[in-house]
């Protein structure tokens, strides 16, 4: 076989390793990035109620038929991939525990109807109330009830499609 017919093994610069290094980071930016999200102020109801805004438009846009498929899942996921990656940080792990959930779900949808836009409209009354109500941390008694609340109507949701 002639040498130009072989697979060559073309190896790409490390650009980013040279820039960065190796070895992992120092200690003290660990601490000082954990103190920095620990003493965070910065009010998250604006961003959330804002998210959530956006999570009410696709659901109406779905409902009204504007939005289908793929692009009606990625509407609705959105907001609430957003919601649960900053609930945490911002001191409201109850809205990242409860946007997983609802992820979790509409990932698995094949297809989105009524029954899964009353269950998307649930979640967002949730993390409304969260957000009202102030239920940073666990959100105590009142978390885990919503928690449960929603919990439990997916999984009524998932015997009637059996």
């Amino acid at each position: 076989m002639p040498q130009s017919s072989l697979a060559q093994l073309i190896v790409p610069p490390r650009k980013l390793k040279e820039k960065v290094g190796s070895g992992g980071l120092d200690k003290s930016i660990i601490v000082r990035a954990q103190h920095l999200l620990e003493s965070n102020t910065i009010d998250f109801k604006p961003i959330g109620s804002h998210l959530l805004r956006a999570l009410d438009q696709a659901i109406q846009d779905v409902r009204s038929g504007k939005l289908r498929g793929k692009a009606a899942l990625q509407n609705l996921l959105y907001p609430v991939m957003e919601l649960k990656a900053q609930g945490t940080m911002f001191h409201y792990p109850l809205i990242t525990d409860i946007s997983d959930t609802l992820i979790h779900f509409l990932e698995a949808r094949t297809e989105i109807n009524d029954d899964v836009l009353t269950l998307v409209g649930g979640y967002k009354m949730a993390a409304t109330a969260i957000f009202s109500r102030g239920l940073k941390g666990s959100g105590g008694t009142a978390g885990n009830e919503l928690r449960t609340a929603l919990t439990d109507a997916y999984n009524r949701f998932y015997k009637t499609i059996q």
